[in-house]
């Protein structure tokens, strides 16, 4: 059997066509919202240059959901995608050679973005809560000019932030008042999990950024910024100066997609399936000894040694996970299996081919 992938640093995977594809990350099409009626509702009326860059029905909806989930009120501004928020966050106040503090293991999109930036890496280790306070701490002494977050469904390990965690982190960005907070929620309604921020509105700089191709759809690079005003003006007004603005049809499609009942309604059934199948995967790994994470979103970690042999092997039987090197910079090897169309029948299958490959090994998983 061909190789089930291969990436260069965070571009497209390559799945061989005889393989289930658990390894790129994508959600499940067929729980995504439909877009026919959306666009049979569009206003069909040409707009010019000078048309306001936003449309101000879909702010409004959109601060009623960050009002919703605890995020702190404030200015909105439209941009092509999560990262394209977080790039043009962090380039509103930072400089190449400045520190910043990252999940590791983290987004490859975000490792490679602060190479591309020149800045600085700081890893942060995660648990299943999010950041650990110590790592959280130590960037923080070490002078991080900004420290990335991600608030839910982390990206390769699935942690969430809970109560407890959020306020012994909040407890130590308010020792470091002048640190630019960034926190990303790129899974939304589907992540299965509650949101808990560490935004605060009284914090000199900060910014959340609420992207929707993950429940949305891939083809949906929309996404919100919100923050303190400075921040949040100066993304918007450089946004204005290169795209100009992100496309109003766009604008209009995440409006009527995100808005619509019938949508509220099939984004809960998908966060309701995604859950069933991430937990069933775990359940399935766990009954044979196999320890992971994945506390919300639709990602499972599986801390592993020999993780290429791990994800070659796997390959051969049919399945296409990830391998952790693209995600890891100091963290433990392992593998990223996307749950989103792994069924349970599935999830049980996999789980005991991984145990017999691991036994055949005889190399126990790493520990977490």
């Amino acid at each position: 059997m061909a190789r089930a992938h291969s990436r260069g640093t965070s571009g497209p995977l390559r799945i061989a066509p005889d393989t289930i594809d658990l390894a790129s990350g994508s959600p499940d099409p067929a729980l995504l919202p439909r877009f026919d009626a959306a666009l049979r509702s569009f206003d069909p009326e040409p707009r010019g240059y000078d048309h306001a860059p936003h449309l101000a029905p879909l702010l409004q909806f959109v601060a009623g959901e960050l009002a919703g989930d605890g995020v702190p009120g404030g200015a909105i501004a439209c941009v092509g995608g999560g990262g394209d928020g977080i790039e043009r966050v962090l380039r509103e106040h930072l400089r190449p050679g400045d520190h910043v503090a990252v999940e590791d293991p983290g987004s490859p999109a975000i490792h490679d973005l602060m190479q591309a930036s020149g800045y600085v890496v700081v890893p942060m280790p995660i648990d299943d809560e999010g950041p650990t306070p110590e790592a959280f701490d130590e960037a923080l002494r070490r002078q991080c000019r900004a420290v990335i977050v991600t608030a839910r469904a982390q990206n390769p390990y699935g942690a969430a932030l809970s109560d407890l965690r959020a306020q012994e982190l909040r407890a130590r960005l308010r020792r470091h008042p002048d640190v630019l907070l960034v926190e990303h929620d790129a899974y939304g309604p589907v992540a299965g999990a509650p949101l808990v921020t560490l935004c605060d509105s009284h914090r000199h700089r900060w910014a959340h950024i609420r992207s929707t191709s993950k429940f949305l759809g891939p083809e949906m690079r929309v996404a919100f910024v919100t923050g303190d005003p400075l921040t949040v003006d100066r993304v918007a007004a450089r946004y204005a100066l290169g795209p100009r603005r992100v496309s109003l049809l766009l604008q209009q499609l995440a409006l009527a997609l995100w808005s619509d009942p019938t949508s509220g309604r099939q984004l809960a059934r998908a966060s309701d399936t995604y859950r069933q199948r991430r937990t069933a995967f775990l359940d399935a790994l766990a009954a044979r000894g196999i320890t992971a994470h994945g506390a919300s979103g639709f990602n499972v970690w599986i801390p592993l040694r020999n993780e290429l042999q791990v994800v070659h092997e796997i390959a051969e039987q049919g399945w296409a996970v990830a391998a952790g090197e693209p995600f890891r910079i100091r963290a433990t090897a392992g593998i990223r299996i996307t749950t989103a169309t792994l069924l349970p029948a599935d999830a049980v299958r996999l789980a005991d081919a991984l145990a017999a490959t691991l036994q055949r090994a005889g190399r126990p998983p790493a520990q977490a």
